[in-house]
C-alpha cells in the first residue's frame, strides 16, 4: 500500500468512526451531552466540540483558506449531539474529499497555518498525520466518557483493514461507500 492509499483509508476510517460514535450519542438523554465527566475536556460536549473546532482549523489550512485564527476564536459549539453529528459528518466528508484529490506532490506540499503571532509550516502529510492522531485521541476520550452513561460505547477501530469489511458493512452502506473503492480488492479468505 502506498502513502496516498493509506491517507485515503485513514480519512474514510475517521469518518466511519465519527459516524458510529454520532449514532451512539443520539441515544443519550438530553443532559448527558453537557454532563461533567473526567478528562482534559470534561464533558462529551467539550471533547467533541474540540475535535470539530480543530478539524475546522486544519482542514481549512489544508485547503489554503484565510481567516483561520478568527474562525477558531469564533467557533460556535454544537448545542447537542445531533448537531455535532451533522457538522462533524460535513467536516469528515470535506477531509475525505481533500485526501481523494491528493497526489504524491500534494502530500509533500507545504501548508501554512496562521498561529496569531507566527505562521507554522509543515508538509500536508504531516498535517494529516497530526489531524488523524488528534481525532483518535479525543474520540477515545469521548468513548471512555460514554462508559459512564447508559449507552454502550461503540467499537471504533474496524475501519482500516480490508479483512474487517463484515464489521463495518452497515456503516459503509449508511454512507453509500463501497469497500473496493476505498480498500481495494478484498484479501482471499484465510489469507
Amino acid at each position: 500500500m502506498d502513502l496516498l492509499h493509506f491517507l485515503r483509508i485513514q480519512a474514510h476510517a475517521n469518518a466511519l468512526a465519527n459516524r458510529r460514535l454520532g449514532l451512539a450519542l443520539l441515544q443519550l438523554d438530553g443532559g448527558e451531552w453537557q454532563a461533567p465527566r473526567s478528562g482534559s475536556f470534561p464533558s462529551l460536549a467539550l471533547a467533541l466540540n474540540h475535535i470539530l473546532a480543530v478539524d475546522g482549523y486544519y482542514i481549512g489550512a489544508l485547503h489554503g483558506e484565510d481567516g483561520l485564527v478568527t474562525a477558531w476564536r469564533e467557533f460556535r459549539p454544537c448545542a447537542d449531539a445531533a448537531e455535532w453529528a451533522r457538522r462533524q459528518h460535513d467536516s469528515d466528508l470535506r477531509l475525505v474529499g481533500f485526501c481523494a484529490g491528493l497526489d504524491a506532490r500534494g502530500v509533500e506540499a507545504r501548508v501554512s497555518m496562521a498561529r496569531g503571532h507566527h505562521v507554522q509550516r509543515d508538509r500536508v502529510g504531516h498535517v494529516l498525520a497530526h489531524l488523524f492522531n488528534h481525532q483518535t485521541h479525543h474520540r477515545g476520550q469521548a468513548h471512555a466518557m460514554l462508559s459512564d452513561t447508559a449507552i454502550e460505547p461503540p467499537q471504533l477501530d474496524e475501519y482500516t483493514m480490508p479483512s474487517k469489511a463484515h464489521l463495518r458493512r452497515d456503516d459503509m452502506q449508511g454512507l453509500g461507500w463501497e469497500e473496493q473503492h476505498i480498500y481495494g480488492a478484498a484479501p482471499p479468505r484465510g489469507a
